[in-house]
């Protein structure tokens, strides 16, 4: 079995008309405790959960699973599906399996790519959610399948 990061989409910045972690995983926590560390070695405030956009996220982690698709699709009607209020937002997505879809790995990747690294260290954005979801995808068994939705 092959196994890796297999692909990242550019991050998507939004512009829109202007937490806690119940029902988080694991997983999920990890990716955006991550995110916290490199964040503060930056000289950044922590990102909190946002339950609104934690919904969004793990919807579209979801859709991407079930439909075996890797896209960013319609970022700003999830949004407002999910009632985010923001005058801003953007989105990372990554997948990976095995080492390559731990969350040390997944935001190492976001870092080594200038508009997620942007999207990670943005001082506008404050809030967060994480879908991370695993399953088969693109062919292989036991992928992680992750959407990070930030907002200001």
């Amino acid at each position: 079995m092959v196994r890796g990061l297999y692909a990242i989409l550019a991050a998507l910045v939004l512009v829109l008309p202007a937490t806690s972690t119940a029902g988080t995983t694991s997983h999920q926590q990890a990716v955006v405790q991550e995110m916290n560390r490199v964040r503060t070695e930056h000289g950044l405030p922590a990102l909190q959960f946002d339950d609104h956009l934690q919904r969004a996220a793990v919807a579209h982690s979801r859709e991407m699973l079930v439909n075996d698709v890797f896209q960013h699709g319609a970022f700003s009607n999830r949004l407002q599906r999910y009632n985010v209020q923001s005058r801003i937002a953007g989105e990372n997505l990554a997948w990976g399996t095995g080492s390559m879809g731990t969350a040390r790995a997944i935001v190492s990747a976001w870092l080594a790519s200038p508009e997620h690294r942007a999207n990670l260290l943005r001082t506008s954005f404050s809030r967060v959610g994480v879908g991370d979801l695993t399953g088969s995808f693109q062919g292989h068994t036991g992928a992680h399948v992750v959407t990070a939705d930030f907002a200001g």
